[in-house]
């Protein structure tokens, strides 16, 4: 998917030098950044392909042992990452969050949506139908959308196909709601992003890496320790 491609680009290119992030979503060009920019474009490409490479190299010796179910494909793995430094805690997230009961993570996405100012009544719970929360979304401060949310805690490294979406899809619009929310720890696959958008209500999926970026805006369940990047001060000193 493109958006997990432009993280894991990012990503790469803040390991290699090229950008810089003082803060939670702010990424800055790097001096060695500009410089990238400023090369004509087929030197440009080289020199994206050698950082590349340089980065794929360095990755490589802190984490030689295959992947134990034989995958080599590094460009899917790095794009589950938020970044390489926050592996350890969001995989600590993930793997509290699937120890909750079922009904128990219910409660967590029903507490975290809210915090984004979505207004929830929980109806999970057998009968539920496939919905797990309804109520409203806010558009504006004089309109709203009426929402479906259902939660799957499935395991952080599962799939989550093309049925499992449709069927929920089908379930929100017998509900009357106009848009849906579904919650899981694991990921989606392009089939099941393409059925998202395909018909209404339209379904905003939210996987394990963008719970883990929500938390972590908001602080839920975490703590966020300052850290002193003694290289960042280098450039002083230039």
């Amino acid at each position: 998917m493109l958006a997990e491609r432009i993280a894991w680009a990012r990503s790469y290119a803040k390991l290699g030098g090229a950008l810089d992030s003082p803060r939670r979503g702010l990424f800055l060009l790097t001096t060695y950044g500009k410089e990238l920019l400023s090369l004509p474009e087929t030197e440009g490409i080289a020199a994206v392909r050698e950082l590349n490479r340089q980065v794929r190299a360095s990755r490589a010796q802190e984490r030689p042992s295959a992947d134990s179910n034989g995958g080599s494909d590094d460009e899917e793995a790095d794009a589950q990452d938020i970044d390489a430094e926050d592996a350890g805690w969001t995989d600590a997230l993930l793997n509290r969050l699937h120890q909750l009961t079922p009904e128990g993570f219910e409660e967590f996405v029903m507490y975290l949506l809210r915090t984004y100012g979505l207004e929830l009544t929980r109806v999970g719970g057998t009968g539920d139908q496939g919905i797990d929360g309804i109520g409203t979304a806010p558009i504006s401060p004089v309109l709203s959308s009426r929402v479906a949310v259902q939660a799957k805690r499935y395991d952080p490294t599962s799939t989550v196909g093309r049925e499992t979406v449709a069927l929920f899809q089908r379930d929100a619009a017998a509900a009357g709601a106009e848009r849906a929310v579904l919650v899981t720890l694991g990921r989606y696959s392009e089939p099941a992003r393409q059925a998202a958008i395909a018909t209404t209500p339209t379904v905003d999926l939210i996987d394990g890496l963008r719970i883990c970026e929500l938390v972590r805006e908001k602080e839920i369940g975490i703590r966020i320790v300052p850290q002193v990047q003694e290289d960042w001060f280098d450039r002083f000193d230039a």
